[in-house]
């Protein structure tokens, strides 16, 4: 949509509250909401926020910074009464000035894309998202009891969490959003749903906006949530398993280059993918990989690569959802042109005798800090907010 038809559709469909969304460092959600008749302003002269509360903007030389709607990301919540509709909008962060700040990770995403557009080279990813459903306890708080007892791909009546699943796809359907498909996971209460291939920026809101959704759904049904690596220290661990195609402007299929330069740069990379401490007790546990590694045949390593049908994938599978995908999207970019314009082979597969993942996330910390590749590529501001331990 562009302006002039948002604006038009607030009025005719009288919708009552619009959202303007952003995200900290993290990758976390936050909004504003303002009536309809501040929309114009806002996309004018965008809506002030303060900065100081918010991971990533605290070192902000600025009191304000300012949201300026993305029109083309608007969207019902659909979970809300149909009188009196609530629509949302990502935003982009402006300073007084009205430059892009840099700090905004949404920013940092469209710059990566904006490099490799300049490369000739076109990527998209699609995801494969885990996360569990518990019950709540007697007063409406989370327990770490799961939903169900099902395994991996059962069926109802072991497997609780279909009707919760459909739910979920059928709303961010509705919001625009291309689920392609769900099922079942390992873990009791475990469940995973699948994007198809999207351009990063659009993969990177969609991803945003079905953790809002899930949480949704899944408090209506009396549940919680839980997208944590490691919810259950003797279940698996919820993955963020990264598809990935790439092709030059000449048409040529170039994944497998990207997919080195990202062996060669992960662990510099790990901190942003895997942020937390509980990260890294998923990483190397259950089929999680723990070593920059690739195969063909799909076991535990770092990168699952695959042909078919003559077009090549490459599935990173070492990131979880406690990483902000704006950031993890622009470092796989970044990283995908090293390799791709170095023209870097591949290593033996499945070799063994290759770097660790970082095994903690002082480790992780310490490598992204003294990373010249990260400190080019990543706003001071962001990696302070990471480093700190």
């Amino acid at each position: 949509m562009q302006i002039d038809e948002v604006l038009k559709y607030i009025e005719e469909e009288e919708a009552k509250f619009i959202r303007l969304a952003f995200r900290d460092a993290f990758g976390t959600q936050k909004n504003i909401s303002v009536m309809p008749g501040e929309v114009k302003k806002a996309f004018e002269d965008g809506a002030p926020i303060s900065t100081r509360e918010i991971a990533g903007f605290r070192k902000s030389p600025y009191a304000s910074l300012y949201l300026k709607p993305d029109p083309s990301t608007l969207s019902i919540l659909p979970w809300r009464s149909e009188s009196g509709k609530v629509l949302r909008m990502f935003c982009d962060v402006l300073t007084p000035e009205g430059e892009i700040f840099e700090a905004d990770t949404r920013a940092i995403l469209k710059k990566a894309i904006k490099e490799a557009e300049k490369a000739g080279v076109e990527f998209r990813f699609g995801s494969e998202t885990e996360f569990y459903l518990f019950k709540k306890d007697e007063d409406g708080n989370p327990t770490k009891e799961p939903y169900d007892q099902a395994g991996y791909m059962d069926i109802a009546p072991l497997d609780k969490c279909e009707n919760v699943r459909r739910e979920i796809t059928l709303t961010i359907e509705r919001m625009g959003l291309t689920p392609e498909r769900s099922h079942h996971e390992r873990g009791p209460g475990q469940n995973e749903i699948d994007f198809h291939y999207g351009k990063p920026l659009q993969a990177a809101d969609q991803l945003t906006t079905f953790k809002m959704v899930v949480s949704t759904i899944a408090d209506r049904y009396g549940l919680v949530a839980d997208f944590s690596p490691r919810p259950l220290a003797d279940a698996p661990g919820n993955g963020y398993h990264i598809n990935m195609y790439a092709v030059d402007r000449d048409g040529n299929d170039v994944v497998k280059y990207a997919a080195t330069g990202i062996l060669e740069k992960i662990r510099e990379m790990t901190l942003f993918l895997n942020p937390t401490e509980a990260s890294y007790a998923r990483l190397g546990s259950n089929t999680a990989p723990d070593r920059a590694n690739w195969s063909s045949a799909g076991m535990s390593e770092l990168m699952y690569i695959e042909t078919y049908k003559g077009k090549t994938r490459a599935e990173l599978r070492s990131p979880d959802a406690s990483s902000n995908p704006y950031l993890v999207y622009a470092l796989l970019i970044y990283a995908g042109l090293y390799g791709i314009e170095n023209k870097r082979e591949l290593p033996k597969e499945t070799d063994e005798d290759v770097a660790l993942l970082p095994e903690s996330r002082k480790e992780a910390a310490r490598l992204a800090g003294n990373s010249r590749f990260i400190k080019e590529l990543i706003p001071e501001a962001v990696i302070s907010e990471y480093t700190r331990l």
